[in-house]
């Protein structure tokens, strides 16, 4: 039973947290297939968001876009994209984590400005969202949305800048969080990342065409060259083939790139910042070893969360790798249960144990982390059922003890499993043999190898941005002048 004070405590977070969305992004900027590598640069991302998808092109002063609910492939067809004419496009793949599963919240957000149309395209979550609405609501501004994107849109269309980028950059100042984003006008494309730098940002080249994503993997799908991965706090306007670079924000303490990025979120074949996360991934399970060795005849990953760590540990420990777990990979977000209720029926449509390897052993089943801790009893249940002796579960990443605020789904801090339990009544509780976590001194000295510092706040409780509470509203200044320092990179 809940304490009545912990009950608001979650109602609070839920509320703070119910703009925050997964998102994937793409931008392009001189192409004239721009809506089809858009369309792929999705696809590659389709991992970063599987509720809605969404393209927004421009051509002749116009904008012509298509979103719709569902995977990429599904949501797109060759008669939609044919409609979409142009040689600039951005595009969207979205996962909310709020619940409001609507159309009118898949992005690119598109509007007119008295300085022309724009549309943007947003990766991210900002703290202090719901105090900007509240002020922007107070001065007559009309929201259509739940996603704290729209929020970016409105500032900018009430800015008195003179340019569209100028605009962006003072939007982006009156807002605290994290953003990754495109944003497209006429003629030009904005790629921006916040200060912190907690979401990914990559440049890459394609015959003559600039392409922004949220990770390489969308690059290396179109055949697109890296050229860079965008810097914190780094604003990049690409217009008639130039490329100008502004650092208008002042700069945080230090870079807080978000370490779970690495563990579990990014493609493992994606390079984040110049470090690779399959390498990155299979390093954590070799650590995990290390701290946590047990006497096993199998190693056994959950698909696919698990699977590189699991490499690494089976390697650092000299316990054979088996795929002992079969996944469905075509299970959808929904499907029609039986009307006679099958136990466990959600865990089993997706995993499957092969009994034939199972039974008798002693297996380590490796997995990037416990949240409720609900999922991973139904499978060490299975596990068991399909008659493996003995069940010690290893978890590449320290205890998830807090909630993310910028931008990873994660539930509130009193639905975190290991933020109100010790590892034994954790390990009771999923029905293992025993439990082990990566410790988060592992972690962080994995962490020291990368070319940045990161966030860790789901571990540690060490947030870089301070979380807003939903009553507070900060005094926004929201006709600030901006006072940003530019530089020409000219042509590449």
């Amino acid at each position: 039973m809940f304490r009545p004070e912990a009950i608001a405590e979650i109602a609070a977070d839920k509320e703070r947290d119910r703009f925050k969305d997964e998102c994937g992004i793409v931008g392009v900027h001189g192409h004239t297939e721009a809506a089809n590598i858009a369309y792929l640069g999705l696809y590659a991302l389709q991992h970063r968001g599987q509720e809605s998808a969404g393209i927004c092109t421009a051509s002749g002063g116009e904008q012509f876009i298509h979103r719709g609910m569902g995977l990429v492939a599904d949501v797109f067809s060759e008669s939609t994209i044919g409609r979409l004419p142009g040689r600039h496009a951005v595009g969207h793949v979205r996962y909310s984590t709020s619940g409001e599963s609507l159309l009118r919240n898949a992005q690119p957000f598109c509007a007119n400005t008295d300085g022309g149309p724009v549309s943007l395209a947003h990766n991210g979550n900002l703290v202090n969202a719901q105090a900007v609405r509240k002020e922007l609501e107070g001065r007559g501004a009309i929201f259509g949305t739940t996603s704290d994107s729209e929020v970016i849109v409105h500032l900018v269309a009430r800015s008195r800048e003179a340019s569209l980028e100028e605009r962006l950059i003072d939007a982006l100042s009156r807002v605290k969080g994290a953003f990754s984003l495109v944003m497209m006008t006429h003629d030009a494309l904005i790629a921006v990342r916040d200060p912190h730098g907690f979401r990914p940002l990559v440049l890459g080249r394609l015959d003559g065409a600039w392409i922004a994503a949220s990770e390489t993997c969308a690059l290396d799908l179109v055949g697109a060259t890296v050229e860079r991965h965008l810097e914190p706090g780094e604003v990049v306007v690409i217009r008639r083939g130039r490329v100008r670079t502004l650092r208008p924000f002042p700069k945080p303490s230090r870079e807080s790139f978000c370490i779970f990025e690495y563990i579990y979120f990014a493609r493992p074949d994606s390079n984040l910042q110049g470090s690779n996360v399959y390498a990155f991934r299979k390093e954590l399970g070799r650590i995990l070893a290390r701290e946590h060795p047990v006497e096993a005849d199998m190693v056994v990953p959950l698909l696919d969360s698990g699977s590189v760590a699991a490499l690494g540990y089976s390697e650092e420990i000299g316990i054979p790798y088996e795929t002992a777990i079969i996944r469905n990979h075509f299970v959808g977000r929904t499907f029609i249960e039986p009307a006679q209720s099958i136990r466990d029926f959600g865990v089993k449509i997706k995993h499957n144990p092969v009994r034939g390897v199972l039974e008798g052993k002693r297996v380590v089943l490796v997995d990037d982390s416990i949240v409720r801790g609900t999922n991973m009893l139904k499978v060490s249940n299975m596990i068991r059922a399909a008659g493996a002796r003995e069940v010690h579960v290893r978890i590449s990443a320290p205890a998830t003890i807090r909630p993310c605020h910028y931008g990873i789904d994660m539930p509130t801090r009193h639905e975190l499993i290991a933020a109100n339990n010790t590892s034994e009544e954790i390990r009771e509780a999923i029905g293992a043999d025993s439990l082990g976590y990566l410790s988060l001194e592992g972690l962080r000295k994995l962490g020291t190898q990368l070319k940045h510092s990161s966030c860790d706040a789901c571990f540690s409780d060490e947030y870089p941005v301070p979380i807003a509470e939903g009553s507070a509203t900060p005094q926004l200044s929201l006709f600030r002048p901006v006072d940003g320092r530019m530089s020409d990179e000219g042509p590449a």
